[in-house]
């Protein structure tokens, strides 16, 4: 008898204290503050994550964009370019020439530089005459190959800088350095291109210069650039 009293006093008291804690709304608030604190770090860490990851792609396209050999100017650089200097007209395959032409700058060097160096230590029993023969044709060919890049490419317009109404213009070419010099033409010193040259489009001051006409938007511009030849044949015959 006296245990099932004492039972029945626990078993009231424990029901007591349960509603009063349902009433009071504890349980509620530890489960809402122990969720969000262990919700808030997770949250914030896949935000970090996530803008990591993104930062890293973005890099990662930059320097694949920078690294391609690219035809035209690169983007967000040409306006700017086009505020501060007047440019009219880029080379389309710019950033390409400059690129081989440092290539075959560096296979020049380094052939001049370690091509007689590697003859001799490699073939000890080699004749010494037969050696020299050996440096001297490998400078010979590396030397050459970079000289006919450079013919090749020197009459190439890297950039154009106009003002219209201006009598002359200023261009950029590409020195034997892979280096753009700058220089200033009149145009009333351009000539017709008299000459089996390839890519070459006029003469000015005994230089030969190509411009991409399909590049060129400035057809005002263009027109000045290309005289034709049957205009100045007509005018000394009327002379």
């Amino acid at each position: 008898m006296a245990r099932a009293a004492l039972f029945h006093l626990l078993r009231s008291q424990s029901k007591r204290l349960i509603s009063r804690n349902i009433h009071s709304g504890y349980p509620c608030r530890v489960a809402t503050w122990s969720y969000t604190q262990c919700a808030k770090p997770n949250f914030n860490t896949a935000t970090s994550i996530f803008t990591a990851q993104k930062r890293w792609a973005s890099q990662a396209k930059t320097n694949e964009d920078h690294n391609k050999i690219s035809i035209g100017p690169r983007k967000g650089r040409e306006d700017d370019e086009d505020e501060d200097t007047g440019v009219v007209y880029y080379g389309p395959i710019s950033s390409t020439i400059k690129k081989v032409k440092m290539l075959s700058l560096s296979t020049c060097c380094l052939s001049v530089s370690l091509g007689p160096v590697i003859t001799f230590m490699t073939s000890p029993d080699m004749n010494v005459i037969l050696k020299g023969a050996v440096a001297s044709s490998v400078i010979f060919l590396s030397a050459t190959t970079t000289a006919a890049l450079h013919w090749f490419v020197s009459p190439y317009i890297h950039k154009i800088r106009w003002q219209p109404g201006s009598d002359s213009f200023e261009v950029e070419m590409m020195s034997w350095l892979a280096t753009y010099t700058p220089r200033t033409i009149k145009f009333a010193d351009i000539r017709p291109a008299e000459t089996n040259r390839p890519f070459v489009t006029f003469k000015a001051n005994g230089n030969f210069y190509f411009v991409d006409a399909e590049h060129c938007h400035n057809k005002a511009l263009l027109a000045r650039l290309t005289p034709q030849k049957a205009t100045h044949e007509s005018a000394l015959k009327n002379l």
